[in-house]
């Protein structure tokens, strides 16, 4: 049965018989990308799903190489299979449009952030590195925000600061985690986070502040585009739409 049989399967249609493990195992997958629980560079653990689903890992690998021709998977060499990375051009643009609002925000917070706020960026800052032993992308992107949001919080323009969430929102839907497709980039991060916390405390001038953070960003955009353009996959819109 093609992939597209199976999307008529899974929205109602009865098949003739029972689905074949692969066939359960393609509905399984696509249905959790489809729906938001595999995000954007999710790695998609054969050996996980199969113990999920009951079956061996050979059914689960057919169902990959569907999602992969369908644009919904990518595949690579010593990294494995993840969900695809979806909205390109969205990512960048939001990442560009982040990098300017988040750099001001963090500019204007800094002479408001006290003494304990530097210590509670500091220690995520620490669990971030820590994670780095035993990289879980999605978790490092989460403590990532804790990070940032002590920078940025106490902005006293909110309309600012409400254009700062949103674009943090708007990455969330657009991918799982950047740091999943250029994990190198997370070393490079952490060290960069002590650095805007050295220029927070000694009072540096608030365009080196900016400026800093505005580069923080856009360097992990950079990460980015070079890994798409190293790996061939520039130029892809909307994959996960179906």
């Amino acid at each position: 049965m093609s992939s597209a049989a199976l999307r008529g399967a899974a929205a109602g249609a009865a098949p003739s018989r029972a689905p074949s493990k692969a066939q359960r195992a393609y509905l399984h997958v696509r249905e959790r990308i489809t729906d938001g629980r595999y995000t954007p560079g999710y790695r998609l653990v054969l050996g996980q799903i199969a113990a999920e689903l009951d079956v061996s890992v050979v059914p689960v690998r057919e169902a990959i190489r569907m999602l992969e021709a369908e644009g919904l998977v990518t595949y690579e060499v010593n990294v494995g299979a993840q969900v695809a990375m979806v909205h390109e051009t969205e990512y960048v643009f939001t990442m560009q449009t982040l990098s300017v609002v988040e750099g001001a925000a963090t500019a204007l917070s800094a002479p408001l952030i006290d003494a304990d706020g530097i210590a509670r960026a500091r220690d995520v800052n620490q669990e971030m590195t820590e994670s780095l032993r035993h990289f879980d992308p999605i978790r490092f992107t989460a403590l990532n925000r804790d990070f940032h949001s002590v920078l940025f919080e106490n902005c006293p323009n909110p309309h600012l600061l409400g254009l700062v969430h949103r674009g943090w929102d708007r990455l969330r839907v657009l991918r799982g985690s950047t740091f999943s497709f250029v994990p190198g980039r997370a070393q490079e991060s952490v060290d960069e986070h002590e650095h805007l916390l050295r220029l927070i405390e000694t009072d540096a001038d608030g365009l080196e502040i900016e400026l800093a953070a505005r580069r923080h960003r856009t360097a992990t955009l950079d990460a980015f585009l070079a890994h798409q353009a190293a790996h061939g996959e520039r130029g892809r819109h909307d994959v996960a739409a179906g």
